[in-house]
C-alpha cells in the first residue's frame, strides 16, 4: 500500500495526476502537462513536492567518523551550514545509494536520501556506525518543498530578508521563519537552476505550500509534478539511482568521482575500487541523429559490436533535442563516436557528446 506525502491533499485540489512512485502516491503532473512545468522552472519557477525523500540524522563524538567510513566523500574539511554531495557503497564498489550530507555541527549532520533506498540505506547505515554515533530516521515529521527556477530567489525575498536565505551553492540555513513556520532552507536542486529546498515540519506542509503559490504568482510560479522533474535532471545530466547507477555499477563508472575521496585512509568500498582500477566503462551523452526518442536500457552498437546500453533519455523540452545519457565501453566513449541505438527494434543513428547536456551558467 502507497503511502501518503502531507501535501496528498493539496495535489488533489490542484488537479494533479497522481501515480505510485518510490512507495508514495505523488503528482507525476499537473494539468499544465510536463512540458510547461519543465520550461517554468528554465524559465520562472516551479514548486515541487519532494517530501518522499528519506531524512536521517547523524549525531554523537564520532559523527564524522562514521560518515567518513560509510561514504564515499570527505567530511572532515566541511564548514557548518555546508551541503554536500556523496555516494554510499556496498563492500564491491557498487553504490547502494546516492545522496546529500549537511553539516549542522561538529556533532551533527542531516541526510537525505533517495526514497526508494531509504529503509536500505538505514539498515546499512545503522549496521556500520561507529561507537558514538547514534543514528536516526525522521523522514516521517519532515516535508520537503522544492522552490526552483531563476525567478525562486524572488520569491523568497518577498517572504525574508536576504540574510535568511542561503547565498552560496550547497549551503543552508538551518532556522529560519517563514510566517510562523520554522524551516531549514538549502541552495540545491535537482533541476540545473538556482533553486532552493524548504525543510519544515510535516504539519506546516500545506500551509507552506499554499503560502509559496501565492506569493509566486507574481513570479509565474507554478506545480510542478515528477515528470518535469526527471526531465530537468536529465536536461542538467543529473545521474538517477536506479538508472545511471545501481549495486553493480561503481560511482567511479557512473562518473561521479568528484564525489569519492580515494585519498581518504578508508571507506566501505575503497579496497574494491583500487582492485577494480581504472573504470573500462563510462557515462556519456547521446544525441538522436535520426528521427526517434531513446529510452532507458536501450542497447548501443559501434560497426555492429554492442558497446553499452542508454540509461535514461527522452525528448528534453528546453533544448528541443533527443538526448541520452549512457554507460559505454571507455574506448568508445570519444564525444563525436557515431553510434547506433537499438530502439523497438530499428537500428537507429545518434552521436556520443559530452555532459552535462544543460548548465544555467552556459
Amino acid at each position: 500500500m502507497e503511502l501518503k506525502t502531507p501535501l496528498y491533499d493539496v495535489h488533489v485540489q490542484e488537479n494533479g495526476k497522481i501515480v505510485p512512485f518510490a512507495g508514495y502516491l505523488l503528482p507525476v503532473q499537473y494539468p499544465t502537462g510536463v512540458i510547461k512545468e519543465h520550461l517554468a522552472v528554465r524559465n520562472d519557477c516551479g514548486l515541487f513536492d519532494v517530501s518522499h525523500m528519506g531524512v536521517i540524522t547523524f549525531k554523537g563524538a564520532s559523527a564524522l567518523e562514521s560518515l567518513n567510513y560509510i561514504m564515499t566523500n570527505d567530511f572532515t574539511s566541511m564548514e557548518v551550514c555546508r551541503v554536500r554531495y556523496t555516494v554510499m557503497c556496498n563492500e564491491n564498489g557498487g553504490c547502494i545509494d546516492d545522496l546529500i550530507v549537511y553539516k549542522f555541527a561538529s556533532d551533527y549532520y542531516f541526510l537525505v536520501v533517495n526514497a526508494a533506498n531509504r529503509e536500505k540505506d538505514y539498515r546499512h547505515m545503522k549496521d556500520n556506525i561507529l561507537a558514538g554515533t547514534v543514528i536516526e530516521d525522521i523522514s516521517d515529521s519532515v516535508a520537503i518543498l522544492a522552490l526552483q527556477g531563476p525567478k525562486a530567489i524572488e520569491v523568497l525575498l518577498k517572504l525574508l530578508p536576504i540574510e535568511s536565505i542561503p547565498q552560496k551553492n550547497y549551503s543552508a540555513q538551518e532556522e529560519v521563519y517563514i510566517a510562523d513556520m520554522k524551516c531549514m532552507i538549502s541552495y540545491t536542486g535537482y533541476t540545473g537552476e538556482q533553486g532552493y529546498e524548504i525543510y519544515t515540519a510535516s504539519e506546516n506542509a500545506p500551509k507552506l505550500w499554499q503560502l509559496l503559490r501565492q506569493t509566486g504568482a507574481d513570479f509565474n510560479l507554478i506545480p510542478c509534478g515528477l515528470g518535469a522533474r526527471d526531465t530537468l535532471r536529465l536536461e542538467a545530466s543529473m545521474p538517477l539511482y536506479g538508472h545511471e547507477m545501481n549495486e553493480e555499477i561503481t560511482p567511479l563508472e557512473a562518473g561521479l568521482s568528484f564525489a569519492v575521496k580515494m585519498k581518504k585512509e578508508d571507506f566501505i568500498g575503497k579496497k574494491a575500487l583500487v582492485e577494480k582500477g581504472e573504470p573500462q566503462i563510462r557515462r556519456v551523452g547521446l544525441s538522436m541523429l535520426d528521427r526517434g526518442i531513446m529510452r532507458e536500457n536501450q542497447e548501443i552498437y559501434l560497426d555492429g559490436q554492442l558497446i553499452g546500453h542508454t540509461t535514461s533519455g527522452t525528448h528534453l523540452p528546453y533544448l528541443q533535442k533527443a538526448l541520452a545519457m549512457a554507460l559505454v565501453d571507455k574506448e568508445h566513449s570519444e564525444p563525436g563516436t557515431l553510434v547506433e541505438v537499438d530502439v523497438r527494434g530499428r537500428k537507429l543513428k545518434a552521436e556520443i557528446i559530452g555532459l552535462p547536456f544543460y548548465s544555467r551558467n552556459k
